[in-house]
């Protein structure tokens, strides 16, 4: 947002506000709140934090016992992903901004003529930078415990970008929550949306281990396509269509998340 100086008939000259444009508007939020995450590493080290520690848990307990069952298995890289969308599923800016709502500062943003979208949107692009930094460290530990991409650099970029995406798609149930209620505690247990996908799903066990309605389950579970398309990238090679399939339900949880997302903002500018 800029400003300008313009006269009126018979009065002195007044600073009026003018709009920047879209893209200075979505810039300005993003740059805001991953400022305002490098001061907050109490809210971004758990999440990395916690999936470190379960990935190097569930090597320690499992490998020997799934290695005996599928004998061409490397449990390693196969336990990647799922610490990776540990990692980044349900890291947002959402608490930030119920904060911005219950110290006014939204009501303020809202007098200027800022683009209301952008509200969101740039948080969302915060968003994506933040968890697509929270895989580098997964990454690191990964190749220390000797994971290695059979699709090489461009392979590892691929999977980041995957992950990513995943992670902002799954940003829009946090945002409704947050616009929706303005309460912090709502929003820090959005989190437990996820544990039911990670957990029915091939998280530990290759899907033709899994019987019965755990089968079933796993087979419609939009997380098991994106553990498939992940580990392909590293254990197997490019697959087109698991990616594809990764990419499809990635939207498809997006949509359902930033339409939730958007009619919660559009309700909280009505009660403004």
């Amino acid at each position: 947002m800029t400003t300008t100086t313009s006269p009126s008939p018979g009065q002195s000259t007044g600073v009026t506000a003018r709009q920047a444009g879209f893209t200075t508007d979505l810039l300005t939020v993003a740059r805001r709140a991953l400022r305002l995450a490098s001061r907050e590493p109490e809210a971004i080290l758990p999440a990395l934090s916690i999936p470190l520690f379960f990935f190097v848990v569930n090597i320690g307990a499992l490998q020997s016992f799934v290695e005996r069952g599928f004998g061409d298995l490397d449990f390693k890289a196969f336990q990647l992903p799922v610490a990776i969308l540990n990692a980044v599923t349900g890291v947002s800016r959402a608490g930030a901004l119920v904060t911005d709502i219950q110290n006014g500062y939204f009501d303020r943003l809202l007098l200027t003529p800022i683009r209301r979208a952008t509200l969101l949107l740039g948080l969302m692009m915060a968003d994506f930078v933040l968890v697509c930094s929270l895989t580098v460290p997964v990454l690191f530990l990964g190749f220390a415990v000797g994971v290695r991409f059979e699709t090489g650099l461009l392979g590892v970029v691929t999977f980041i970008l995957v992950a990513g995406l995943w992670g902002l798609a799954f940003t829009g149930f946090a945002y409704a929550i947050a616009l929706k209620t303005g309460n912090p505690a709502a929003v820090n247990s959005s989190f437990l949306l996820f544990f039911p996908f990670m957990f029915l799903t091939t998280a530990f066990l290759p899907a033709e281990a899994l019987t019965g309605w755990l089968a079933a389950v796993a087979e419609v579970n939009p997380v098991t396509y994106l553990l498939a398309a992940q580990r392909d990238l590293i254990l197997v090679g490019w697959n087109r269509s698991s990616l594809l399939e990764a990419l499809g339900v990635t939207a498809l949880v997006g949509a359902v998340s930033f339409t939730l997302a958007f009619a919660a903002l559009r309700g909280r500018l009505r009660r403004g």
